[in-house]
């Protein structure tokens, strides 16, 4: 089968990554060009502090097909990926997170998903991945709390790479979260609301070998989680 899309956007959203983010750039404007017969590539620094910023610029002073947009300030997950979502312009939109936690030589399995079920979105699920007892406690309590409130079944509803199609984005309320732990329940939630259908594939998950990653603190978890009882109440009465 040929997996060749016609357009793809690519948004980073990226954090102090200057050990990892030229190595993941890279890797994801070949694998753009290997899937893609037009694409684009956002890098959205949240407010770096580290040489994140001169990395990129030096980049996209060389690639007319990347760009940069800086938050000024840290803003949060969220919000990069809001920024990124809206500020894409092509008709199917991919991100990944950019800790080289994952390949975007792996987009050819999301693209081939969509073009065998006709899905609008396609989200990403881990196969293998080694994370906290705490984690897997706090991701089970989420996930069962969005299938009880919203009916929503996945495997990964959090896996920091997706495939969606540009009419989900337009088609769905506003995104409004700035929380990393609740803007991708966000927005399978209401996509799910409004029928969009959501595919799902297996992803590798490589280890993190440079730098160190942001964390979730518990003030975060627990907004996070006032938040989806919040959104509950609200689509009740759409």
């Amino acid at each position: 089968m040929d997996t060749k899309i016609k357009e793809l956007s690519v948004f980073l959203p990226t954090y102090n990554e200057e050990g990892n983010i030229q190595e993941v750039i890279q890797n994801t404007i070949e694998a753009a060009n290997l899937n893609a017969e037009k694409w684009e590539l956002i890098i959205v620094d949240d407010g770096s502090s580290d040489s994140t910023n001169e990395i990129v610029n030096r980049i996209v002073n060389s690639n007319n097909n990347v760009r940069i947009i800086r938050h000024e300030k840290n803003s949060g997950y969220g919000a990069s990926l809001k920024t990124g979502f809206y500020s894409s312009k092509y008709d199917w939109i991919s991100f990944i997170d950019s800790d080289g936690q994952f390949n975007f030589k792996e987009i050819s399995k999301f693209i081939e998903k969509q073009q065998e079920t006709g899905a609008d979105m396609v989200i990403g699920f881990y196969n293998k991945r080694k994370v906290s007892f705490a984690k897997v406690i706090t991701s089970k309590i989420w996930e069962a709390l969005v299938y009880i409130l919203f009916g929503l079944k996945v495997r990964d509803i959090d896996c920091g790479f997706k495939l969606v199609s540009r009419k989900v984005i337009e088609g769905i309320a506003h995104l409004e979260s700035s929380r990393g732990a609740f803007i991708s329940s966000e927005l399978l939630i209401k996509a799910k609301k409004k029928g969009f259908k959501i595919a799902e594939t297996a992803v590798t998950h490589y280890p993190r070998t440079k730098g160190r990653g942001t964390g979730r603190k518990l003030n975060v978890i627990i907004e996070s989680f006032i938040d989806l009882l919040k959104l509950w109440k609200k689509l009740r009465w759409e």
